[in-house]
């Protein structure tokens, strides 16, 4: 999910001060009658698309559009004194309270990825690393196991913990070749516990994946990650 960065955010807030959006009262159409009516127009469609995108992806619940345009309309029409915020104060609001949420979200997604290690570590078949990491041997192979400074050739399926795919070779059709110290802590470790030809079930924590930063648009950030790994062919010194 493509998440709203406070820089955004600030830069969004700054925004608001200086570019007009309708409201009750304001027309909904314009007559572009000229070059500057045009461009003005072009700003506001830009801009809203925009904004609309990202107040999308807004932290802690569904953004109030209706206050997002009192704020637009009051603010262009320099009405300073029927302002909530000044600028400055605007902008430091909307910096704390995106990190006041996107803490809240990181926090719980930690807590989530912990619960579900902490339960599944009983499960059937089910070995917990030193490291947090856990696999389960769904077929156990009988070729080598691969080294650092070796390349895998592997097929593979990862999901979120609750069964969406981010991402599947398989699904693509055709195994990926990398090497082992250029994949997710996670990977390297597990790789050097199967042999070749093995295909296991693997659950990474947070920690030994995308840590705090998270990756992509699907992967938020203090997130635990399945994984079906197959591993197809051990490529010695491939990473030499």
């Amino acid at each position: 999910m493509k998440k709203i960065s406070v820089l955004t955010m600030s830069a969004m807030a700054a925004a608001l001060l200086a570019v007009s959006c309708n409201q009750s009262g304001v027309p909904t159409s314009a007559n572009l009658n000229s070059s500057v009516d045009s461009v003005s127009y072009a700003i506001g469609v830009n801009f809203g698309l925009g904004l609309k995108e990202s107040l999308a992806t807004l932290p802690g619940g569904k953004a109030n559009v209706e206050a997002v345009i009192v704020g637009f309309a009051t603010a262009i029409r320099g009405n300073d004194d029927a302002l909530k915020f000044d600028q400055q104060s605007a902008m430091a609001y909307v910096n704390q309270y995106i990190q006041q949420e996107q803490s809240l979200e990181f926090e719980a997604a930690k807590a989530e990825g912990d619960t579900f290690l902490e339960a599944n570590k009983a499960n059937e078949g089910v070995i917990t690393t030193e490291s947090g990491l856990q696999y389960k041997v769904l077929k156990e192979g009988t070729g080598a196991k691969p080294l650092i400074g070796d390349q895998v050739k592997a097929h593979y399926t990862g999901k979120l913990l609750d069964g969406t795919v981010f991402d599947s070779s398989v699904e693509r059709g055709e195994p990926a070749t990398f090497a082992l110290t250029g994949v997710i802590r996670g990977w390297t470790e597990v790789l050097q516990i199967m042999p070749e030809g093995s295909k296991y079930q693997v659950w990474i924590p947070a920690d030994l994946a995308y840590g705090s930063e998270g990756a992509g648009q699907m992967i938020k950030p203090n997130s635990t990650l399945e994984f079906e790994i197959e591993l197809l062919e051990v490529i010695r010194g491939g990473n030499q």
